[in-house]
């Protein structure tokens, strides 16, 4: 039983004690108080009314017996960074791979990479972030209205890539409704002091009769960010000394080669009648980001790293320029005899990054994707809610160069899926099946096609007017991609030589979640365990062999065991003079192992944090803090890390001029410079988190 599990019962402690203390404010509370109290509480359960549109159902998250988290309004502008990973690695249950200051995909519950699908306004984002952990998500978090985290498996909905979940981001691109007024819109500039970042949006939205149209641009530009002390871990470094090098050759102070400049924007329409709609966009997503220097290796070039060198030696560094043009249609039509409504999506994406080593190109990858989705809602019947759907991809991936570890392949996927749902009573029932095709085709070599099949039951129960009780079982099926099967060369970014497995067999997960929900005055808390046994797991292991100076990895399959918890709970301490008053805490802990012995790599360690929030007036302001444990029980030859402690803050003061609202903010991250290494990071022992950073911004919304 790892440290995050043994935690679990002193946190669900302390959850089950808010309420109680959120009783004794209230009758304590003066009686003038009382209506203020009860206002601040509709306020707080505001985020349960907020619909979720990643269901064809459309529920509120309250209406929903799958765990969902959805981030919106003036969290998600707190929260909001470079990377998606990073935007939500303060939700519970969800933590970020890691790559340096460009490239942070999210993790849910211990999953990542191929299991767990990125969408964006409901489709994939069809980037090529599942090749490798280097690769950049093509999502810009900025420009998001909500982001929707599906946790546990949400094969039923996206196909087996969304075995682990699935994270949506909601971004209007493509207008679902009309504006509301003439023209309305946002923008935000910002500047933080670890990378010396510049941050600038601005979107606008228009009525003109029932067209509404959208625009959207942003720019971000960093130059490589601080660091508390060395680069290398203190391991590494030791190593390093042991073999006589000089500690004034390492760098120090930053991180070399982490700067990096991002910038995108889109023009996006729809025309909104009574009984059907269409629209389209066009977007565009450019990132040139650099890789930490011994990250990045090749063989013999160990000694021309930037990063075994001093801050700003010469040496070869790798960067990676990346380009996305994505075209979106959507539409739907209402009252089509039983069908409620009836929608579609179509996306079309092209897809190119190249890996520059210095001045020379490296590596090219391409990737021309396309997917398409229609969904029918049914009438009631019988008490009955429901919908259908048919969903097919296309991939046509190549890499080019020295480092094309995987062979160009075309990759097609159609699914079949069906959800149903109804009420009896206080229980309501929710059901799902779905099935997919997947045939990937390499261009030497015989294809491959697998079948995966995927089945759901959730219940939700309110046995009361305080809580609610959800259980939820799942049997999931996920089909082998490209890299697993047809790997066959080094693999730098993982500093391996990676071999894939043609013969690989569909991995299924037999899943298992029961959460209680407690909502009671000015409290609300949530507590959850769950548990996923796979049969077939497919994952990189180490060999013991090494070529070209690489240690060899394979691609194999065995059977595992995912187990952890989550718990959070709100509660409004109290309101008076001095303003509203509310506190947040939040655990999380996940442990994976192998049925036939010993531990996945890079699983997160468990975590604990705490946020207390004051609002009064125009002014809000919060600081919190989260510890992340050791994570001591690793992988075969896989490192160790330390825990450490993030603390932040931060202030905000909002004010109205006519229709317009403005807010000026000050921010600040990891406000105690600590050392923090992420142990999900392939660079845990070249590239820690940044150091302190201070960010100053003003927004405006009319």
């Amino acid at each position: 039983m790892t440290r995050s599990l043994r935690r679990a019962p002193l946190v669900m402690a302390v959850l089950l004690a808010l309420p109680g203390l959120a009783l004794a404010q209230s009758q304590g509370a003066p009686a003038d108080a009382t209506d203020a109290e009860d206002h601040g509480h509709d306020t707080a359960r505001t985020l349960d009314q907020i619909e979720v549109t990643a269901t064809p159902l459309r529920n509120a998250i309250e209406n929903l017996a799958r765990p969902v988290d959805v981030l919106t309004g003036e969290t998600l502008d707190a929260r909001k960074a470079g990377t998606l990973g990073e935007t939500l690695e303060r939700q519970t249950g969800v933590q970020s791979s890691y790559f340096g200051a460009g490239v942070g995909r999210p993790i849910i519950r211990g999953q990542d990479g191929a299991r767990v699908q990125v969408l964006s306004g409901g489709t994939s984002a069809l980037d090529v972030s599942t090749v490798s952990v280097d690769h950049a998500v093509t999502i810009e978090p900025f420009l998001a209205d909500q982001i929707e985290v599906l946790k546990g498996p949400a094969t039923l909905l996206y196909g087996s890539g969304a075995i682990g979940g699935a994270v949506n981001v909601v971004d209007g691109r493509v207008p679902t409704a009309p504006a509301g007024r003439a023209m309305s819109g946002r923008a935000e500039i910002r500047h933080g002091s670890a990378a010396d970042e510049s941050t600038g949006m601005a979107r606008l939205d228009a009525d003109a009769g029932q067209v509404t149209f959208h625009a959207d641009l942003f720019r971000r530009d960093s130059g490589d960010y601080r660091i508390p002390g060395y680069a290398f871990s203190p391991e590494l470094v030791a190593e390093e000394l042991a073999e006589g090098e000089d500690p004034d050759h390492f760098a120090r102070g930053r991180l070399p080669n982490s700067s990096l400049t991002t910038e995108g924007g889109a023009l996006g329409g729809s025309w909104l009648g009574d009984k059907a709609w269409f629209g389209a966009a066009a977007s565009t997503y450019r990132t040139n980001y650099g890789i930490p220097p011994g990250a990045h290796e090749h063989e013999h070039e160990e000694e021309d790293q930037v990063l075994g060198a001093k801050a700003g030696e010469e040496g070869e560094v790798v960067r990676l320029d990346m380009r996305q043009d994505r075209f979106e249609f959507r539409g739907g039509v209402r009252g089509v005899g039983p069908l409620q409504e009836i929608s579609y999506r179509v996306t079309r994406s092209h897809y190119e990054h190249t890996e520059f080593e210095g001045d020379e190109v490296g590596t090219v990858f391409e990737n021309v994707g396309t997917e398409g989705r229609i969904e029918a809602v049914q009438n009631e019947i019988n008490g009955w809610r429901g919908a259908f759907g048919l969903q097919y991809g296309h991939r046509d991936f190549e890499a080019i160069g020295d480092e094309a570890f995987v062979p160009p392949s075309i990759t097609r996927d159609v699914g079949l899926f069906v959800l149903q749902e109804r009420e009896f009573g206080d229980f309501k029932i929710e059901l799902g099946a779905r099935h997919d095709r997947v045939s990937i085709d390499p261009e030497n070599g015989p294809g491959r096609d697998h079948n995966a099949t995927s089945l759901a039951v959730g219940g939700l129960w309110h046995f009361s007017d305080l809580m609610h009780l959800s259980v939820n079982l799942d049997r999931a099926q996920r089909a082998p991609t490209a890299e697993e099967l047809f790997s066959d060369g080094p693999h730098i970014a993982t500093q391996s030589f990676e071999i894939g497995d043609a013969t690989l067999d569909t991995e299924t997960a037999v899943s298992g979640e029961i959460g209680l929900h407690l909502h009671q005055g000015r409290f609300e808390g949530k507590v959850s365990v769950y548990q996923s046994r796979y049969d077939d797991f497919i994952y990189l292991a180490e060999t013991g062999l090494e070529q070209d100076e690489l240690p060899v990895r394979a691609w194999v399959q065995g059977d595992a065991k995912f187990t952890g918890w989550e718990a959070e709970g709100t509660v409004e301490l109290f309101e008076n003079a001095s303003g509203l008053w509310a506190l947040r805490v939040f655990a999380d802990g996940v442990d994976a192992k192998l049925d036939g012995g010993g531990r996945l790599p890079r699983i997160a360690p468990g975590r604990v944090g705490a946020d207390l929030n004051w609002s009064m007036d125009g002014w809000r302001a919060r600081i919190g803090a989260i510890r992340v444990a050791d994570q001591d029980d690793v992988a075969e030859l896989e490192s160790a890390t330390d825990g450490y402690t993030l603390i932040d803050a931060g202030l905000a003061y909002h004010w109205d001029v006519g229709g317009t609202g403005w807010e000026a903010f000050l921010e600040g991250r990891n406000l105690t410079d600590e050392e923090a290494r992420v142990h999900t990071s392939y660079l845990k022992d070249f590239a820690p988190l940044p150091g302190r950073n201070l960010a100053v911004g003003l927004r405006v919304s009319f």
